[in-house]
């Protein structure tokens, strides 16, 4: 025993020595962490954050897009994004399961309320459960679910199934100047996540101005990424997407897609393009094409992917006459009483003659009368013995024909203005060979409305910013240049009347009771496959450049109808369907604006009082008073809210909704505008959803039923224009007699 307690001691010593060292190692390593913080050169503190720190985004709203009166052309709406859970391991309570127990039934019910096969369903459960996924999503028919679906869906109960709120670009009235508002698709990230990008028109152009900026919070979470109470938070606000404002009229919008509606759908031309503006400000108040396309759905699309009238430029036709005619009544060179032989024309010697529209024209006529009949001939001789060449291209530029214009809509194009040999010259004149674009047109026709200043188009009102209210940007008119004196302008209106109201004029169509209207026709030719133009009575471009009334001129609206389906008596009547559009859309555009016919009184303009916290006995009778019709929402005995604002300059007979303080019912809205809908959906704080164009005839929520936010509204609406259509078929009746303004004018 003695002899091994030597051994042990030494032991004991050598063990003792171990773990002191070991401990001593232990002691520099946590004086260490403590002092310097890291770890193998890693930050302790850094790497707590990355395992219990977490990150989230604060999704910024894309910007909305209003017509000129605060009307929703464009905005993000809440949606819904379908979502399986599969996995087991949510489920904590098996009388409670979190996960997708019998994904035969879930199939089934789903398949009713998703577009998607009851089989598809199946397979993509069943292929989700067999790979052991956590969750599955359901494509393009999961994505964008609306709230009513959602909840339906919720009501089921069906286990795993449950939502991600999302947002969808909506636009709340379909086809509604389509390609001028264009589109926005989602696009995914590299993080990931799904932003809005503007693919055409507004929404392209303005696509940062649109595009918010995403926020982001910075918190601490447990293992499970549940916040903890007292853990410290880091907020980066959102940045909402601007507000763009259009001079785009709702009003005046609808006027023009009703009517060519009707006439798509009567005459069947391979386009229809039309604009309207405000020869004064330049501001376009409407712009529409046909083919168009649904926004929401891009049903169509695939036919137009162009905004015709301004990324598309052809030969303009016999309404290049009108600039033509202004330059010469500027130079002083244009006698309306001079006289001279129509029928053709030889440029020179060698070149081809040209021809008036009817081969043989009218014998020895007025050069008044040559503008009437839109001769041919009397243009070229205009342009090469009256102008001159060199003169009549300086018109040309002045016109602003060899450059865009500069409207705030993307991929706009110039003119091509053929002018290098004595034939291109002369056909230019009458609108032959040369292309231009449709805006370019509208542009220098504001020259010719406004007294000889030409304004810059656009489509740009302002630009707002969506949280303060505050304006960033707002667009001024502009004039581009004068190219014609005050006096000029008003002698070409007054001639160009007379190819309107003259038994020999070619715009005998485009009278409007109570307005005088100052305008040319234009039939121009369709080159075709071949290079040479396309034959046939109906294989042209009918239009019509005017504008009313003649005196001061409030709008200018042009209409082309490419190749429409004229048949029997209609043959080659190519003014038919353009009256049928430029008509009602002008007519009916000037009584909105208050131009009322000379023979009436012109309808009083009040501005709105403020309406609030009066008694609504006394707010009814003080409208009542002043000739408006009054809606009372709800049954309380205050005034809480009314629209249009306080301060709004209204017409006679608007209508002014006024919210009261007790339950808001429901008024009979049959035969109102969309307008006075809005009116209704914004102050009760509904979702608007409208089919049709018009005025309403059905609505989803009854007459008198009580209204609660957030309730969807749904109205039918139908077109007025069933009595323009009247007006047309008798027309028709008396189409002979003025056959002289179908054919080939040119």
């Amino acid at each position: 025993m003695n002899k091994k307690q030597p051994y042990m001691n030494v032991g004991a010593a050598f063990l003792f020595g171990l773990f002191g060292l070991l401990f001593f190692v232990l002691l520099c390593r946590y004086f260490s962490i403590q002092i310097t913080g890291e770890v193998s050169g890693q930050p302790l503190a850094a790497k707590a954050q990355q395992k219990y720190g977490r990150e989230g985004t604060l999704l910024a709203t894309r910007g909305n897009i209003y017509d000129r009166n605060g009307v929703v052309v464009a905005e993000d709406t809440a949606s819904y994004k379908l979502i399986a859970i599969l996995d087991k391991r949510m489920t904590t309570d098996p009388k409670k399961p979190h996960h997708v127990k019998d994904a035969k039934k879930t199939a089934q019910e789903l398949a009713k309320y998703i577009k998607m096969d009851e089989s598809e369903i199946y397979r993509i459960l069943s292929d989700g459960m067999k790979n052991d996924k956590f969750q599955v999503e359901f494509s393009k028919a999961g994505k964008d679910i609306s709230y009513e679906t959602k909840t339906k869906i919720e009501k089921l109960e069906l286990p795993g199934i449950t939502f991600s709120r999302d947002s969808k670009r909506f636009y709340p009235n379909g086809i509604f100047a389509s390609h001028v508002v264009g589109y926005a698709d989602k696009i995914e990230q590299k993080d990931e996540t799904f932003k809005s990008v503007g693919k055409m028109g507004i929404e392209q152009e303005y696509n940062d101005e649109l595009t918010g900026k995403n926020g982001t919070i910075n918190y601490e979470s447990d293992l499970w990424g549940y916040i903890l109470p007292d853990g410290k938070e880091k907020i980066t606000a959102a940045q909402n997407g601007h507000d763009v404002y259009l001079t785009i009229d709702q009003k005046i919008q609808t006027f023009l897609e009703d009517a060519m509606d009707n006439v798509a759908k009567e005459y069947n031309p391979k386009k229809i393009i039309a604009v309207v503006a405000d020869p004064k400000t330049g501001e376009i108040l409407a712009m529409g094409q046909r083919p168009s396309f649904q926004p929401k759905t891009k049903e169509g699309i695939e036919k137009s992917w162009h905004n015709e009238a301004v990324e598309t430029s052809f030969e303009p036709g016999s309404t290049m006459k009108i600039f033509t005619l202004a330059a010469a009544v500027q130079e002083k060179v244009f006698n309306p009483n001079e006289t001279y032989q129509s029928g053709s024309y030889k440029v020179t010697d060698k070149d081809q003659a040209i021809h008036d529209h009817n081969g043989s024209g009218w014998g020895t006529i007025t050069f008044l009368e040559g503008v009437q009949r839109s001769s041919n001939t009397a243009f070229a001789r205009i342009a090469k013995e009256k102008l001159g060449f060199e003169r009549f291209r300086e018109y040309l530029t002045k016109f602003g024909f060899d450059k865009p214009t500069g409207i705030e809509l993307p991929n706009e194009t110039s003119g091509k203005i053929q002018f290098t040999y004595p034939i291109e010259k002369i056909t230019t004149a009458y609108g032959q060979g040369t292309a231009i674009t449709p805006i370019q047109q509208i542009q220098a026709a504001t020259a010719i409305a406004n007294n000889g200043k030409m304004m810059k188009p656009h489509v740009l009102e302002k630009i707002v910013n969506h949280d303060s209210g505050k304006t960033i940007e707002k667009i001024s008119p502009e004039v581009v240049s004068t190219p014609i004196s005050s006096e000029t302008a008003k002698e070409v209106r007054d001639i160009l009347e007379t190819v309107v109201t003259s038994p020999k004029g070619t715009g005998g169509r485009y009278k409007i009771d109570g307005y005088s209207v100052a305008g040319k026709t234009g039939t121009a030719n369709i080159p075709g496959p071949n290079g040479k133009y396309l034959s046939g009575a109906n294989n042209y471009i009918f239009s019509f450049l005017g504008m009313a009334p003649k005196d001061d001129p409030e709008l200018i609206v042009y209409v082309a109808v490419q190749q429409p389906e004229l048949k029997g008596l209609d043959a080659g009547q190519g003014a038919i369907p353009v009256s049928a559009i430029f008509n009602p859309v002008m007519k009916n555009s000037l009584h909105y604006l208050n131009i009322q016919p000379t023979v009436l009184e012109k309808t009083e303009k009040n501005k709105l009082p403020n309406l609030k916290d009066q008694s609504v006995e006394e707010v009814v009778n003080q409208l009542k008073e002043q000739n408006f019709e009054t809606v009372v929402l709800g049954g309380g005995t205050k005034v809480v809210g009314q629209l249009p604002k306080a301060g709004t300059t209204i017409l006679e007979g608007e209508k002014v909704v006024i919210q009261t303080d007790g339950d808001l019912t429901a008024p009979d809205m049959t035969g109102w505008s969309l307008r006075d809908v809005m009116k209704v959906s914004n102050l009760a704080e509904l979702k608007l959803s409208s089919k049709g164009k018009g005025f309403v005839t059905q609505q989803n929520i009854k007459s008198g039923a009580l209204l609660h936010k957030g309730d969807f509204l749904i109205v039918n609406l139908k077109s007025p224009e069933e009595q323009w259509n009247d007006e047309d078929k008798n027309a028709k009746d008396d189409g002979a007699e003025e056959g002289s303004e179908g054919m080939a004018q040119d």
